[in-house]
């Protein structure tokens, strides 16, 4: 082939490239190349094609040649690692990038993949210089602006990440991917409509962007439309069975629905652990070497709530108390905020990991150098979860606790730390992949909040109607729950409901809530619907124009019917079959008042009616039940802890003798 023909070959082979016919252009690639194998353009526009064409791994030998023929070229360069990093080198693809950008520092493209590498590499930080000098060099650079608000949003919170994302839409209206991630992110700022609007939008542009699916969900979820947002995840799942997020969430909103049965709940939880183990790399071989006795024991807990967040409130306490001189903390808080709690939690810590919007592969480096003999998991199915990370055996041991009312659903898990009224024994065995390590006489420990309102006096019946109220998530009210809730204000006349919620501020929230209402045979006019108060402080002072606190079913408060008990509200319960109906039980008997857990909803009614209209229960004062919380369980936080130490022990040593530790006596 002479020079002429050489010319005209490429300029065809160019003219297919440009058209997109990948293959056509790939086979006459291929066949000038073997007519003029250091042709560099040739050689270059190969591996450019197998690039486009997913086919990494030629593209990464086809480009390595190019750059011995070419050492001065910037995009070739660049190119060499995009293919490197799609390959999972992104050590190798920095350096190739890094060429890239000394050959052209206002290459945006070079900038925008070193960012790619980069956070690969978990130099998140560094990730974010650099997809920001891309958009320095190009503004208008859609995909870069995309990826900074994605990052942004894991490492310094949601509101970072959404100028960057509407400069994406605005840069490219037809960038799915960039809308469905400016959803997502509106979803966390509480800006649900306009979420919706924008996920609607991704799937318009994109039918085959099951992650939308998955955010919609979520924001269906936040707008209390539980079943919707089940379906949604289904549909997320239904598209790429691998997506852990979506997985993670349907669980959890399964939970809020009551005619699940608890076998198709384990079920779907099973399914996620088969699927997370499938994925990645096999779990490590970890096997303990040193006996407990010789040495602490170093104990990690994973969490995305060491911040001001109901998980903390339980957890603080049994974190102060540990005994430091039987235990090593290494705590791992994964969530861009930081503040006062998580100020107090990094001081009781002998090692603070701040690892918020860390990929698995970092996070998963830092766990394995740490070297721990137990790791707790605080999350569980929960936002912002590692458990596909879990999957894969981060430690000797792992334990899940707190976060979330059910199993993971993973082998790896060892143990799920519960008690054994919320999980009795031989009646909820079955339905955990983990061991049931029942730990102490209740599985919760509150630190009530360091400043609180005074303790109001209660009013009696004539100075104001009985007030009946749930401060729990809205999403947790069943039609079910607002039905009984409906014969309780026939059965105590004049009374009030007052819920109080994320969401019921909002209009056509609220509008969806009274017309639910409606439909339960309640008459709105009767109901008190509140959003979210901005302080603690406020929110505990609300219970005071409560007198009987009314739990969700089938999924019990925790932190809210323990603020009731403490401001002095008694809480009524109805008992369930699996955990999440039966946290209220446990409370309950920790507190001594078993006399409010009823069997079904007609019980249900009667106690709290009997409740608001007992004269002596309406004439005792507030403080009577803070004290009992005071005297039980739930307050002895030097006894808890002990008792979480024990479980702690006994997890390793069993491990050291090659099995699982049975419950441990409270």
């Amino acid at each position: 082939m002479n020079s002429q023909q050489l010319a005209q070959a490429l300029q065809k082979a160019l003219g297919l490239h440009q058209a997109g016919r990948l293959d056509e252009a790939a086979a006459l690639y291929a066949r000038i190349r073997a007519a003029a194998p250091r042709n560099f353009d040739t050689v270059h526009l190969a591996g450019t094609v197998a690039l486009q064409q997913g086919r990494f791994g030629a593209a990464a030998a086809t480009l390595t040649e190019a750059r011995r023929l070419n050492p001065h070229s910037a995009v070739c360069a660049m190119r060499l690692g995009v293919a490197l990093n799609a390959l999972g080198r992104p050590a190798k693809a920095e350096q190739e990038l890094r060429t890239a950008i000394v050959l052209d520092a206002a290459l945006p493209e070079a900038w925008f993949h070193l960012g790619r590498a980069l956070e690969q590499l978990g130099r998140v930080e560094e990730a974010i210089s650099a997809a920001e000098r891309a958009v320095g060099a190009r503004p208008e650079y859609a995909e870069a602006h995309d990826h900074l608000g994605a990052m942004l949003s894991g490492l310094r919170g949601h509101a970072a990440a959404e100028p960057h994302l509407r400069r994406a839409v605005a840069a490219d209206p037809n960038f799915a991917r960039a809308w469905c991630n400016l959803g997502i992110t509106l979803v966390y700022l509480g800006r649900l409509s306009d979420a919706i609007g924008c996920l609607d939008r991704a799937l318009a542009l994109d039918p085959r962007l099951h992650h939308a699916y998955a955010g919609r969900g979520l924001a269906l979820e936040r707008s209390h439309r539980i079943a919707e947002a089940v379906a949604d995840h289904g549909r997320a799942l239904a598209g790429d069975p691998g997506n852990h997020q979506a997985r993670s969430a349907r669980l959890y909103d399964l939970h809020y629905l009551s005619d699940v049965p608890r076998e198709v709940i384990f079920r779907e939880h099973r399914e996620f652990g088969e699927v997370a183990a499938a994925a990645g790399a096999p779990p490590a071989d970890i096997l303990p070497v040193d006996a407990a006795t010789e040495r602490r024991l170093r104990i990690g807990f994973l969490s995305p709530n060491l911040r001001a967040h109901s998980v903390a409130y339980f957890f603080e306490p049994l974190l102060e108390h540990l005994d430091r001189s039987r235990f090593e903390i290494f705590l791992y808080h994964d969530h861009p905020t930081l503040d006062a709690t998580s100020e107090r939690l990094q001081k009781m810590a002998a090692h603070w990991r701040h690892v918020a919007g860390r990929p698995h592969a970092a996070l998963e480096g830092i766990l394995r150098a740490d070297r721990l003999d137990i790791l707790v998991d605080l999350a569980g199915h929960t936002e912002l979860n590692r458990l596909p990370l879990l999957a894969h055996r981060m430690a000797p041991v792992q334990a899940t606790y707190l976060g979330y009312p059910d199993t993971t659903g993973l082998r790896s898990m060892d143990y799920r730390l519960v008690d054994a009224i919320s999980d009795p024994p031989g009646e909820a065995d079955p339905f955990c992949t983990e061991r049931l390590l029942r730990w102490a006489p209740t599985a919760w420990c509150y630190a009530p909040p360091a400043i609180v309102p005074e303790l109001p006096e209660r009013s009696s019946a004539e100075d104001r109607p009985v007030v009946f109220g749930c401060f729990n998530n809205y999403a947790k009210v069943t039609d079910e729950a607002l039905r009984a809730w409906g014969r309780l204000l026939a059965a105590v006349p004049a009374s009030r409901l007052r819920l109080k919620g994320f969401g019921l501020g909002a209009p056509a929230l609220r509008a969806a809530a009274r017309e639910r209402l409606t439909r339960a045979g309640i008459d709105p006019a009767r109901v008190d619907l509140l959003e979210r108060l901005k302080s603690q402080a406020e929110h505990l002072a609300a219970y005071g124009e409560m007198d009987v606190a009314l739990d969700t079913f089938p999924y019990h408060g925790t932190t809210t019917t323990c603020e009731a008990l403490w401001m002095g509200v008694p809480v009524v319960t109805l008992a369930g079959d699996r955990h999440a109906s039966r946290v209220g039980v446990s409370l309950l008997q920790a507190v001594g008042h078993p006399e409010w857990v009823a069997a079904d909803w007609d019980d249900y009614v009667r106690k709290a009616a009997a409740l608001a209209t007992d004269p002596a229960r309406q004439a005792r004062p507030r403080e009577g039940l803070r004290a009992e919380m005071r005297r039980s369980p739930l307050l002895d936080h030097a006894g808890q802890a002990a008792r979480f130490g024990a479980a702690l022990e006994e997890m390793w040593l069993v491990r050291c003798q090659g099995g699982r530790a049975e419950s441990v006596p409270a």
